[in-house]
């Protein structure tokens, strides 16, 4: 099924080019130019035809203990076991998967309704997506306090000197993006992380904007939890939660209550985990390889997924530029939360307003000249109110991932210099 053993067609030692990796996803053959990807990326074919192949070969239920069962087990474990070197968690946590980011923070929120007493404080980012949000705020009914990481309005952005200022020997959780959805800039993880353990805080990292540009290492950075969905990585609709060993200690998983609280991730995976999509998330695998330039084989290693990612951070860079120095250049254009392309900084993902045209008028003209982009404000709404950017229609926003072209950049910018 996964056909580990077949070498990989057309891919060099340094990676593919951007020909061959569009060979890739059926869906790019059409004439639209898919920049909403920040939304939802496109699959491999490899994904879709292993979903398929899961289906109409191995869909049986797990544990059984004849042959079939048994592969079927085998392919949810490995599927746990890939995601786990895909965020570097296997030496300190366990990779915990359901149906989406926001589904498992929910989950995990209601976990830590549990343990949370009266005056326990929860910081939460203004930048972040509501998914890492509104599940916490729900606490204040089990008497946790709220505090707000606000938004300095000069930067846009959070910055670390407003998170010294709610953070407290009461702090016992900080939920904020990685990548916020709209405003596209790169966190400092580490240092926001050290400066929440020192008051002996948990952060919970919300990375779904950040996954599918660069490599995740969740050890390398010490979080506690760390959540993505794996549909914005070219995979199936699912996410996956990384919870540390001795964050997971302290909480009790929610599924049926004969699982042993040992039994980690199946106590904390409602209904287990889909099976056809661990079967995709394999082979999510084997594109890695491909985009690594190695052969595909199982298990995926930690420099598969490293090389990958630095191959799609590669191809960004010159989409990225074109992007944000197109839009700069663009008279009435602002792009919110800045326009600088320096890649350390930031992913291709830019949110702006034009000063003439509504966003539904700028987007409008992106639709007609076929390209996929939306506005709205992206489920970032607090972000929208901070920053006094009206909701109802909020900001164009264009993101762009590896497989994307320049072409479909400067198609992109002639619509709207077209206005």
């Amino acid at each position: 099924m996964l056909h580990a053993d077949i070498p990989l067609a057309g891919a060099s030692r340094t990676g593919p080019g951007i020909g061959q990796i569009r060979a890739r996803f059926p869906a790019l053959a059409q004439s639209l130019a898919f920049l909403e990807n920040a939304g939802g990326s496109q699959v491999p074919v490899d994904v879709a035809d292993a979903i398929r192949a899961y289906m109409l070969e191995s869909y049986v239920q797990l544990g059984a203990g004849y042959g079939l069962s048994n592969r079927a087990t085998e392919t949810v474990d490995w599927a746990h076991a890939f995601i786990g070197t895909f965020m570097n968690a296997t030496a300190t946590g366990k990779v915990i998967l359901g149906p989406s980011t926001t589904q498992l923070c929910h989950m995990l929120a209601n976990c830590y309704a549990e343990t949370l007493r009266p005056g326990d404080e929860i910081v939460l980012a203004e930048t972040a997506h509501e998914a890492n949000v509104g599940p916490w705020l729900r606490l204040e009914r089990n008497g946790a306090k709220i505090r707000w990481w606000k938004v300095d309005r000069d930067v846009e952005d959070c910055t670390l000197a407003s998170l010294e200022s709610v953070l407290s020997e009461r702090t016992r959780i900080v939920a904020f993006p990685h990548v916020s959805n709209l405003l596209g800039r790169i966190a400092d993880v580490p240092e926001i992380t050290r400066r929440c353990h020192r008051v002996g805080a948990r952060v919970v990292v919300d990375g779904v904007a950040f996954a599918p540009h660069r490599a995740i290492d969740v050890q390398a950075w010490d979080v506690d939890w760390y959540v993505f969905s794996t549909y914005k990585v070219y995979g199936p609709h699912m996410g996956a939660l990384y919870g540390r060993a001795d964050a997971l200690a302290e909480l009790r998983g929610p599924n049926h209550f004969f699982i042993p609280d040992t039994n980690v991730p199946y106590k904390f995976e409602l209904g287990g985990a889909c099976h056809e999509g661990c079967a995709a998330l394999l082979a999510l695998g084997r594109y890695l390889a491909f985009l690594a330039g190695h052969e595909a084989s199982y298990p995926v290693s930690r420099a598969t997924v490293e090389r990958a990612m630095t191959r799609t951070s590669e191809l960004e860079a010159t989409l990225q530029k074109a992007l944000f120095d197109g839009l700069a250049a663009i008279g009435g254009v602002r792009i919110i939360g800045g326009g600088g392309a320096e890649v350390s900084e930031r992913v291709p993902t830019a949110s702006f307003l034009h000063e003439r045209y509504s966003p539904s008028e700028v987007v409008a003209a992106l639709h007609r000249a076929d390209v996929a982009a939306r506005y709205g404000h992206m489920y970032a709404y607090r972000l929208c109110e901070s920053l006094g950017i009206g909701t109802a229609e909020g900001v164009v926003r264009i993101s762009a991932v590896h497989y994307n072209t320049v072409a479909e950049i400067e198609r992109s910018l002639a619509a709207i210099r077209a206005l």
